[in-house]
C-alpha cells in the first residue's frame, strides 16, 4: 500500500536517482525500526544451504552490499549483492537506466559500476545480516577478456569467507565481450580454473562455499547443451537462469525501447522461462537452478518453479510491484 503511494513520486524522478533515493529511504526506515515484512517460512535446501524461503533478491540492486540489513527486512530468503569487480569503476556514461512502464520493463547499461571488492567486504562485515548471502563477481571493464579469469580469481579469493555462495557473472551485455566467456574453450578454461581454486579455498578455510554460474537468455540450444555439459563436468554447484536480454521483443515501438543495454522485466519472462526449462531438461537434476527474469507476480514465481527452479530471484518486478512481491511469491510457492 505504501509503495503504491510512493511509486508515482519515484517514477517522476530519473531512474537512477529514484534507485538511489529508494535505497536511502529504505535504509533510514529500517534504522528507525519502521520496516519489517512478515513472510511465511518455506525452508528449502539447495547447494547444501538451508534457505528460509525460496525467494531471493537478484544481483544489481545492491551492488556494493551497502543496504543488506534494510533489504533483508523485506523478507527475502536470500540476498545476492554485486556485481563486484576487483577495482572500483564508474560504469558506463549516464543516462544508463531507462524505465518502460507501458511494458513493465527496464533497460540498463550500467556497466558494473561499483566501489570495488574491498569496499564490498567492509560493508558485509558492517552488516548484521546472518542469512544466506550470495556475492556476484565480475571483471573490470579495462581487463582484456582473455585475462578475465584473473579478475574472477581475485574476487573469488577475497569474498570466499563472506559469502554463502558465489556467482560468476559472465552474462551481462554491458561489459564488452563478457558474453564470449559463455562458449567454447573460454568457458571451459574459466570453470576449470575457478573450480580448482574453489576446492583449494575450501581446504584452506575448512568450509565449502558453492560456486554458481549466471547465464544470458540469448542462448541457442547448442549453447545450452554445451554449458550444461561443462557445469556437470566441472561440478559447478548451481546455475542462475537468466540475466537480461538483448532482444527488444515487446518493446520495439515504445519510447526508449531502442536504448542499448539489457532488457529486464515483463518482456523477458517467457524467454528466460523457456531457457530455464531447456536447462532443466539438459541438466536432469544434476545442477540446481535459480530462476530469474520477469517475475512480477506470485504466480510467475510458481511458473519458474514448475519449469525446474529450486529458487527464484526478483529485481525489476520490485520496481513495478513493490516489496509485497516477495510475500506474494513465497505464498504462491508455499501453496504448491
Amino acid at each position: 500500500m505504501l509503495y503504491s503511494l510512493a511509486r508515482p513520486l519515484l517514477f517522476s524522478l530519473a531512474p537512477e536517482r529514484a534507485h538511489e533515493l529508494t535505497l536511502s529511504l529504505l535504509k533510514s526506515a529500517h534504522a528507525m525500526g519502521m520496516m519489517r515484512q512478515h513472510v511465511a517460512a518455506k525452508p528449502v535446501t539447495c547447494m547444501g544451504i538451508e534457505f528460509p524461503n525460496p525467494v531471493g533478491l537478484a544481483a544489481g540492486l545492491d551492488k556494493n552490499g551497502a543496504y543488506i540489513d534494510a533489504l533483508a527486512a523485506l523478507g527475502f530468503g536470500f540476498i545476492e549483492i554485486g556485481t563486484i569487480t576487483p577495482r572500483p569503476q564508474a560504469g558506463n556514461p549516464k543516462p544508463r537506466l531507462f524505465r518502460l512502464p507501458q511494458a513493465q520493463a527496464i533497460i540498463n547499461r550500467m556497466g558494473f559500476n561499483n566501489d570495488g571488492v574491498d569496499q564490498l567486504i567492509e560493508n558485509v562485515k558492517a552488516s548484521k545480516f546472518k542469512g544466506v548471502l550470495g556475492i556476484n563477481i565480475g571483471k573490470n571493464a579495462d581487463t582484456p577478456v582473455e585475462n578475465a579469469v584473473d579478475d574472477y580469481l581475485i574476487c573469488l579469493e577475497k569474498v570466499y569467507n563472506y559469502a554463502s555462495y558465489i556467482t560468476v557473472n559472465i552474462s551481462s551485455p554491458n561489459t564488452k565481450n563478457l558474453r564470449s566467456l559463455q562458449s567454447g574453450d573460454a568457458l571451459t578454461d574459466l570453470l576449470v580454473t575457478l573450480k580448482k581454486r574453489q576446492l583449494e579455498l575450501a581446504d584452506e578455510h575448512q568450509h565449502y562455499v558453492p560456486l554458481v554460474l549466471k547465464v544470458a537468455p540469448d542462448l541457442t540450444p547448442e549453447d545450452i547443451s554445451f554449458i550444461s555439459q561443462q557445469l556437470i563436468t566441472n561440478k559447478i554447484d548451481g546455475l542462475i537462469v537468466t540475466n537480461t536480454t538483448l532482444s527488444r521483443e515487446g518493446v520495439e515501438n515504445l519510447p526508449q525501447g531502442d536504448e542499448a543495454g539489457g532488457l529486464s522485466g515483463a518482456p523477458v519472462f517467457e524467454k528466460s522461462t523457456a531457457c530455464l526449462s531447456a536447462f532443466a531438461q539438459a541438466l536432469n537434476g544434476q545442477v540446481p537452478l535459480i530462476g530469474v527474469g520477469g517475475i512480477l507476480a506470485g504466480e510467475q514465481a510458481l511458473v519458474k518453479q514448475n519449469a525446474g527452479a529450486t529458487l527464484v530471484q526478483v529485481y525489476s518486478g520490485l520496481i513495478y510491484t513493490g516489496p509485497k512481491l516477495v510475500k506474494d511469491c513465497v505464498d504462491a510457492m508455499l501453496a504448491k
